[in-house]
């Protein structure tokens, strides 16, 4: 049997290394849901402002919050749209 080479903590290689030089692309997932169930959650997104998409993506955030199972290396959600006014 052939040991690993040893390597300091906090360093997990080339890997790390390559995923530290690029942004993190976000997933695609394909969802199929009831027709009636998409048009209720594309209601409720046109309503908050949201995309389909961004609607599920914080629904989703909002009940791995509260499960006490979001990640800790989960970035925060992208704000989109307007920035805020400064101070004129």
């Amino acid at each position: 049997m052939t040991e690993q080479p040893q390597r300091p903590p906090g360093e997990e290689g080339p890997e790390r290394e390559r995923r530290q030089r690029r942004p993190r692309e976000r997933k695609q997932v394909l969802l199929r849901l009831d027709p009636a169930v998409h048009d209720a959650l594309a209601r409720w997104a046109a309503d908050e402002l949201r995309s389909t998409n961004a609607q599920i993506d914080y629904l989703l955030r909002r009940a791995l919050t509260e499960a006490g199972r979001m990640p800790g290396d989960a970035r925060p959600h992208p704000r989109r749209g307007r920035p805020p006014r400064t101070g004129d």
